[in-house]
């Protein structure tokens, strides 16, 4: 499958998530609503254990220089991360609160330019000013 395809169907399933999570926070608080998200979590890694056996083998027993980054990135999106966005669509409209959210690629853009000396072009820059005056827009 070709990289496009892939970020298609990334945006299809993330972009149904939020009113899903909407939907299942309406008669509990974001503790009990993280709580519950991350067992669909659990059952993800079990079945990656199941159907991905070797690989994750390899991974526990090879560990692989800078593997520490990964459970970082994953304690940040999949708790702090969540606890903040489940606290915006619950209180918030989510088709409001769901494209600020997203705004992510602007932070992206300039952790990317300083600190890894990306280049800084003319495309890159009316892109992330899309982004700014949308979540201009959604205010």
């Amino acid at each position: 499958m070709k990289p496009y395809a892939y970020a298609i169907l990334c945006s299809l399933t993330w972009g149904c998530v939020p009113i899903i999570e909407k939907l299942g926070l309406a008669k509990m608080s974001v503790w009990q609503g993280l709580f519950l998200r991350c067992s669909g979590v659990l059952v993800g890694i079990i079945l990656l254990t199941i159907f991905k056996y070797s690989e994750i083998k390899e991974v526990l027993f090879n560990v692989p220089n800078r593997w520490y980054f990964l459970p970082i990135a994953g304690i940040m999106a999949s708790f702090f991360g969540q606890i903040f966005f489940y606290n915006a669509i619950k209180t918030g409209e989510v088709s409001k609160m769901v494209p600020i959210s997203g705004s992510y690629p602007l932070v992206s853009f300039l952790i990317g330019v300083l600190l890894f000396s990306e280049k800084l072009t003319f495309a890159k820059v009316g892109g992330v000013s899309f982004v700014v005056i949308g979540v201009m827009l959604l205010k």
